[in-house]
């Protein structure tokens, strides 16, 4: 039996109407169950590809109305998930295909007469009594049949004007009603919306990650082994990732048509540079990362080194070292937050060893990378046998070191891949094989979620650090300098 339309005949149950809103904005309103599909024939015809000729059906049982997938092709959508069925409660938006037309459902909401405005109470008593009587004379219990002419012209008066004030009040208050459903209806739609475009950002991006560690490892087992083979697959994984990125840069397109600051697309680039995922950027990172680009200004660190680094020549060698590798050059900040660019530097004794120069290297990873360790080691200060004092020779050494924590469990994260240049690999490795295998739950958000109490807060301190000053590094005049990019050039 085809369901009746309130359009086209009276309602036929008790059961609450159901408003159904389409694509175009018309509005429809169902009295019974119903089904949507591309075919004409459906009671909801919507010509889209991604809808199946019968689509779902819509039914009222115990209470409420729900909506069914009828085994179509692209199934129905209910903020980012597939469903087989949902309730439509007070309101639901519901998606025919990922990437599909969405209906908006809502039942409808009987409305009430309003209440009858209660007389308001006269300070002179003569004139109550004389109302009660007039109200008593033409509009009190007695019956038609005990009124004159004029008495009985009156009631019926009252009442037509009452019965017009009714339907004024439920005019107005249909209308207000409406215009609330479609305020609530469209922020629900835009709210799905959003969150479908951050769901598909996240996954593309997270393929990328997982393509960037299997780039880091098919290098590394190319370089042992010299396989051309191995250098065929990294570039068709390189085109893969390119492929990936194209369609990530869409969605953020549409994700940051908004209104941000110039400061906050900042913080949002150099993110995604040291490969961590933007859209999933925890609540009050932002804020975070704002912090401490206030501390870095706060002092003339920033500035002074950055000089340093271009009087002597030091960012080109080092933005060319990592561009080599495929790794950002924003990595040049890692230096300045070890040493400001002091190639002489050497930390405090740890049971490790002193660590030296430039890139701050301890004797076994500085050996480990082809650095040759002098015999003053053990002391701090010059040492001219040391390689790790000599800065080329340390940035290139630092460079490769980078590059084999990105095939780690650190799986291609910068945040990561810094936090275990400061902390040591091994302890962050030991953290992440705590979590899920997978590049969405093994990131430097989900460390600081799950492990709050064991990542040293030098370490929180040292990325946050690296981080805003590489977001000062992009416009250094934004945050008060007077002078351009030092990797303007360079990259």
């Amino acid at each position: 039996m085809s369901p009746m339309r309130q359009s086209e005949r009276d309602l036929a149950s008790d059961m609450p109407a159901l408003i159904v809103r389409l694509p175009d904005g018309s509005v429809l309103r169902f009295s019974g169950p119903f089904h949507i599909g591309r075919d004409l024939d459906s009671d909801v015809p919507v010509q889209d590809v991604h809808v199946s000729r019968r689509h779902a059906i819509v039914s009222f049982a115990r209470g409420h109305w729900s909506i069914r997938d009828l085994q179509s092709s692209n199934g129905l959508w209910v903020d980012g998930e597939r469903v087989e069925t949902a309730a439509i409660g007070e309101g639901l938006t519901v998606l025919l295909g990922l990437d599909g037309p969405s209906l908006q459902f809502y039942p409808e909401t009987p409305l009430e007469a309003p209440a009858p405005e209660t007389e308001t109470e006269d300070s002179s008593t003569d004139d109550s009594v004389m109302l009660d009587g007039y109200a008593e004379r033409y509009f009190g219990s007695a019956s038609e049949g005990e009124m004159g002419g004029r008495t009985l012209m009156i009631r019926k008066a009252f009442q037509k004007v009452q019965q017009k004030e009714r339907r004024r009040h439920r005019l107005a208050i249909t209308a207000v009603a409406l215009a609330g459903l479609c305020a609530v209806g469209y922020a629900a739609y835009a709210h799905v919306r959003l969150r479908t475009l951050e769901a598909r950002a996240q996954r593309d991006f997270y393929s990328m990650k997982s393509v960037d560690v299997m780039i880091a490892e098919r290098e590394q087992e190319a370089a042992r082994s010299g396989s051309a083979d191995g250098q065929q697959q990294v570039r068709a994984y390189m085109e893969q990732r390119r492929e990936l990125e194209k369609n990530y840069e869409q969605y953020l397109a549409k994700l940051y048509d908004r209104k941000l600051t110039e400061q906050e697309r900042l913080i949002l680039k150099v993110t995604r540079l040291f490969g961590e995922c933007e859209v999933a950027a925890p609540e009050g990172y932002m804020r975070e990362v704002t912090r401490f680009i206030r501390m870095w200004q706060s002092t003339n660190r920033f500035p002074q080194a950055i000089k340093l680094a271009q009087e002597r020549g030091f960012t080109k060698r080092i933005v060319a070292e990592f561009k080599a590798r495929d790794l950002p050059a924003q990595y040049f900040y890692l230096a300045m937050q070890e040493s400001d660019f002091n190639v002489v530097a050497s930390g405090k004794r740890t049971r490790w060893g002193i660590a030296k120069g430039m890139w701050q290297f301890i004797p076994e990873t500085g050996a480990k990378y082809g650095l040759t360790i002098g015999q003053r080691h053990e002391s701090p200060g010059p040492d001219p046998g040391d390689d790790r004092l000599n800065w080329e020779r340390a940035t290139g050494a630092a460079a490769r070191y980078i590059k084999d924590i990105y095939a780690t469990d650190a799986q291609a994260s910068g945040l990561l891949v810094m936090a275990s240049y400061n902390w040591g690999e091994r302890r962050i490795i030991d953290l992440l094989r705590t979590m899920p295998a997978n590049p969405r739950e093994r990131n430097f958000w989900q460390v600081l979620e799950k492990h709050p109490d064991r990542l040293p807060s030098e370490t929180y301190n040292y990325v946050f650090s690296i981080v805003s000053a590489a977001v000062i590094g992009e416009n250094p005049r934004l945050f008060g300098y007077q002078f351009d990019s030092p990797l303007l050039d360079q990259r």
